[in-house]
């Protein structure tokens, strides 16, 4: 296989990966639609720039370390299903605060960033993308690999800024709507805190299927 339709093959899949629903998804539309576009700008740069953070943990053996020592994996994994069931608690526990969205240093695009940060390292799926996916790409030859991999991530970061950006303006103008109907402002984010804590409770039932 050439290095041009090496570099389709893995866009295509990193563009299935992301497209599909799950919890930085969800966190980037929640974002959006409760903080406005700004918001969720915010928690995009905090996805990719936890993405560029994996790619650097890959480059210096992290990965390979959760895979040798598995409680490591478990660590995290753990760690993810605690935070993000953290999250949607605090949006299950919100309620007139959301008639005008989320209070202002909750949704500072700061504030934004940090959560968004924090909830891709803790991502085990990206570990496991790492680990999995990612080397198949790497090909021995006159290119340095560390050049490869660069490339590779680079895809991928324009790839989730493309996908989660179009989600953060789309979400962002449907935050006026919402502003104003403090009632449905209110049931969207319950509803994206009980889905933030239905992920965690998939990702604590997957960590026990792996201590079993």
């Amino acid at each position: 296989m050439s290095a041009h339709a090496n570099l389709w093959l893995y866009f295509v899949v990193v563009f299935g990966i992301i497209a599909l629903p799950g919890l930085d998804m969800a966190f980037v539309m929640g974002s959006a639609v409760l903080g406005g576009r700004r918001a969720g700008l915010a928690a995009v740069a905090g996805i990719v720039c936890g993405g560029f953070c994996h790619l650097a943990m890959s480059a210096l053996g992290v990965a390979a370390l959760l895979r040798l020592w598995p409680f490591l994996f478990h660590a995290v994994l753990a760690a993810g299903a605690v935070y993000t069931a953290w999250i949607g608690w605090s949006c299950l526990r919100s309620s007139s605060a959301f008639a005008q969205r989320l209070p202002s240093g909750a949704c500072s695009t700061g504030a934004t960033f940090r959560r968004a940060l924090v909830t891709s390292l803790l991502n085990p799926k990206a570990y496991l993308f790492m680990l999995a996916i990612f080397p198949q790409f790497l090909r021995p030859g006159p290119e340095p690999l560390w050049a490869q991999a660069a490339l590779l991530g680079a895809i991928t970061a324009l790839t989730q800024a493309g996908i989660y950006g179009a989600l953060a303006w789309l979400g962002g103008g449907a935050g006026s709507w919402v502003e104003q109907r403090p009632g449905a402002a209110t049931l969207l984010a319950r509803t994206m805190g009980v889905l933030l804590i239905l992920v965690a409770a998939l990702s604590a039932a997957q960590l026990v299927r792996s201590l079993l």
